[in-house]
């Protein structure tokens, strides 16, 4: 133990020295009340000070600037939830909505939603997650709260394919429902429109438009949508009126597939015939 100070002391008396004559300083300085001491004191605390400010300071910055990463990641998680709340929100209200309608008809509804939609400019589609095992049969009306939304044209077991308003090979038999007038609507690929009606037909702008009675696709007035313009033909006797659909078919997600035929036979017939 001797040899191991004695060591110790050779190699760093030098050190040792300027270490306890530096302590030994330092308490004089403290204990010494001369005008110059005060003075050098008062630096040496005013140095200290400030250096040890600095470094607390870059200290404090690099805190915060992980601070603002996590509230910044917060702000980020909570924008993420209130998007879900929003979008629950929203699916929540049109599902009441389609609850209160379906309670409000005793007609045969299917519940479906839309897995897919394929709204291509004249081919206008959505695939239900509703088949045959569900009773959906081809020619059913598809329908919400809003409206008619098309017809279904392809079923497999648990999965079916209609086409909407928004297709050219989807033909229906309309009328104002204020003069109870009839004519063909179709999809011109960018507007609805119900073609060759006599000039002397009296539907005029602002008008609700519905499925007609005597389609044998469609069993009953559908709402369809209203009249938003009326195009003046310069040459023959028809005009050609467009019409303004209520359902919006970039927003649906959830629809009721009226499970009813109006005629299996004459349907098939006329559902061929209006789509060739």
């Amino acid at each position: 133990m001797i040899r191991f100070f004695v060591s110790i002391w050779s190699n760093f008396k030098e050190y040792i020295v300027l270490t306890i004559l530096l302590i030994i300083s330092f308490i004089l300085l403290s204990q010494n009340n001369t005008t110059g001491v005060q003075r050098v004191r008062s630096i040496a605390f005013g140095t200290f000070a400030s250096v040890t400010t600095m470094f607390t300071d870059l200290f404090n910055v690099s805190s915060l600037k992980n601070e603002n990463n996590e509230l910044r990641r917060t702000n980020a998680e909570m924008m993420l939830q209130i998007s879900k709340l929003r979008e629950y929100g929203i699916t929540n209200h049109e599902l009441k909505k389609l609850l209160d309608f379906k309670d409000s008809t005793n007609f045969p509804l299917i519940p479906a939603t839309i897995v897919s939609k394929s709204l291509i400019k004249s081919q206008g589609t959505i695939t239900l997650n509703a088949g045959k095992n569900q009773s959906v049969k081809v020619g059913m009306p598809v329908v919400t709260d809003k409206g008619l939304v098309g017809i279904i044209f392809s079923t497999s077991d648990n999965y079916s394919i209609a086409r909407t308003l928004t297709n050219v090979d989807l033909k229906l038999t309309v009328k104002s429902e204020r003069t109870h007038e009839n004519a063909i609507m179709k999809w011109n690929g960018d507007w609805l429109v119900m073609i060759n009606v006599p000039k002397t037909y009296d539907i005029k702008k602002g008008d609700r438009i519905v499925t007609s009675e005597i389609s044998s696709i469609v069993p009953f007035p559908l709402p369809v949508g209203i009249v938003a313009d009326i195009g003046d033909v310069q040459k023959g006797i028809f005009n050609e009126v467009k019409i303004q659909p209520f359902v919006d078919y970039q927003k649906i997600e959830n629809v009721f597939v009226l499970g009813i035929v109006k005629s299996k036979e004459i349907g098939n017939i006329e559902f061929n015939f209006l789509n060739r």
